[in-house]
């Protein structure tokens, strides 16, 4: 059986319609609904033989929320299949079989991603790029051969990231600093350093909208996602490149004041924020 993990924010129509198209699958599964919406009532009717509620009380961020759901699955089953899958997605055809049958046919993989779909079909996520020496973070968006099977990864999206528990002595954690965006990037390298295999499987497709959720307040998305790739940076780059990346960011912010403020705004808001975090480990040090 796979336990698919996925965190609630107000999208209880979305989950709906993911829940369905996980049951149209065929399969043995268990879909763990990680709540971060308290005053979501309608998410509360999903409740059933296959589906569990886990209530975190507040919007505790999307890592957070993962954490929660994956901690309950390892406590049942720690060799299990968890599959974390965002609410605005929805599984494509023989997908629960296919993760199945690969990690069956490859258990050495213990992180293994999807392609991701957008609804006109063209591809929104294969894999995930990283440059240290610059710090440049992308998402591939097309299949590096029409024939390849499964290839590697640098990291991989939360949209969709299957994890196969049996290879964590302890139950593996997005790390708290990351409230939103990166916490994904943050947890495939901290794994990948610790010698975990990382794979992206085309036979594996689930149908993503983008920004449907996090988008609903665009600024305050736009803030979080600058300060948590300053996170990543310091985490996984140089601190030469993480003050390149951060002069480029403060540069940007200044030249699109003029003609999108609340833009801008949203940046350097971003950029406040882990000024603020570098501050108060200045401080601790100091202590």
């Amino acid at each position: 059986m796979i336990y698919l993990i996925t965190v609630n924010y107000y999208s209880a129509d979305l989950v709906q319609t993911l829940l369905e198209s996980v049951q149209s699958q065929g399969a043995e599964f268990c879909l763990v609904i990680v709540n971060n919406s308290p005053e979501d009532h309608q998410v509360r009717s999903l409740v059933g033989p296959q589906v569990e509620l886990l209530e975190m009380g507040y919007n505790a961020g999307f890592g957070a929320g993962c954490n929660r759901g994956l901690q309950w699955v390892y406590e049942r089953a720690p060799g299990a299949i968890a599959w974390l899958i965002n609410p605005d997605t929805t599984l494509q055809a023989d997908a629960l079989a296919q993760a199945q049958h690969y990690c069956t046919a490859h258990p050495e993989i213990s992180l293994l991603g999807t392609v991701i779909d957008q609804p006109d079909g063209t591809i929104w996520f294969a894999g995930g790029a990283f440059n240290p020496a610059t710090g440049r973070i992308v998402a591939q968006e097309q299949l590096p051969s029409p024939t390849i099977a499964a290839w590697e990864t640098a990291w991989i999206t939360g949209c969709s990231l299957i994890i196969n528990l049996r290879h964590f002595a302890t139950c593996p954690e997005f790390d708290p600093a990351f409230f939103l965006y990166y916490e994904d990037f943050d947890f495939c390298r901290r794994y990948l350093a610790q010698g975990h295999l990382l794979r992206v499987v085309a036979a594996i497709r689930v149908t993503h909208r983008p920004s449907s959720i996090a988008h609903r307040d665009r600024p305050k998305a736009l803030e979080h996602s600058t300060y948590s790739y300053l996170v990543a940076l310091e985490r996984h780059t140089s601190p030469l490149v993480l003050l390149y990346r951060l002069a480029r960011i403060v540069a940007h912010a200044a030249r699109r004041y003029p003609v999108d403020s609340a833009r801008a705004i949203a940046i350097i808001k971003g950029v406040l924020h882990y000024g603020e975090r570098v501050s108060r480990f200045g401080q601790s040090r100091q202590h």
